[in-house]
């Protein structure tokens, strides 16, 4: 049995214990075994992390010691697989390289804050989105710096709400994205505000299949 990691806690408004739940559940509902921690101890103890075959970071705007965020990298590394959402994975240690070197971006504006609506596009044909529709979004709309390693899955349009950004016109923003580190996968999805976006739908199917892609094993 597959055996994951979920992380969760940091900034109360993105609902993190929801949000571990809702991962938890996707989770098992494909039969993986599933621990889930509200400490960011559980990074502590380097052999017994590089044996899970997947971490769920689910923690906004914290900090991680060097020694905690070097035994992420190094079981990533080493083939444990790395799959997160929104602000919980790419806003999660915002004074720390390594991890944002690690997961690919790091989260840096959402003109218009919560309530915007945007689309999601899917823009590649891998089994990651392959046969997902287009869908629309009411939520926060993430400007991200990006990794030019990341190989792009789904992309939303800015600009929608207005800021200073607008003079640069049109941008292709990456909602989600794939990359590797060392012999791991690492997979990312800007939506995930509030746990609810992940109740059903594309959405919640394209947050499904990226769990399953980063796990150790994945065919």
């Amino acid at each position: 049995m597959a055996r994951a990691l979920i992380v969760h806690g940091g900034w109360e408004g993105h609902e993190p214990d929801r949000m571990a739940a809702v991962m938890a559940g996707l989770l098992t509902s494909g039969g993986a075994g599933v621990e889930v921690s509200d400490s960011l101890a559980a990074f502590d103890d380097a052999t017994r992390l590089a044996g899970f075959d997947l971490i769920v970071p689910i923690w906004t705007m914290g900090t991680l010691s060097k020694e905690r965020t070097a035994a992420v990298s190094e079981a990533v590394a080493a083939g444990t697989g790395l799959a997160g959402c929104h602000g919980g994975m790419c806003d999660a240690f915002r004074d720390n390289p390594l991890w944002q070197f690690m997961t690919g971006a790091q989260w840096v504006a959402h003109p218009g804050d919560d309530g915007v609506r945007h689309w999601v596009r899917v823009v590649s044909d891998d089994p990651l989105v392959a046969g997902l529709p287009d869908f629309e979004v009411v939520t926060e709309q993430y400007y991200l710096h990006i990794d030019p390693a990341v190989k792009v899955h789904a992309v939303t349009d800015f600009p929608v709400a207005g800021g200073h950004h607008l003079p640069n016109g049109p941008v292709e923003m990456p909602v989600v994205f794939t990359k590797f580190w060392g012999a791991g996968r690492v997979y990312y999805n800007a939506l995930g505000h509030r746990a609810a976006l992940f109740a059903e739908g594309p959405a919640r199917e394209m947050m499904r299949r990226g769990l399953v892609w980063a796990m150790r094993g994945a065919g």
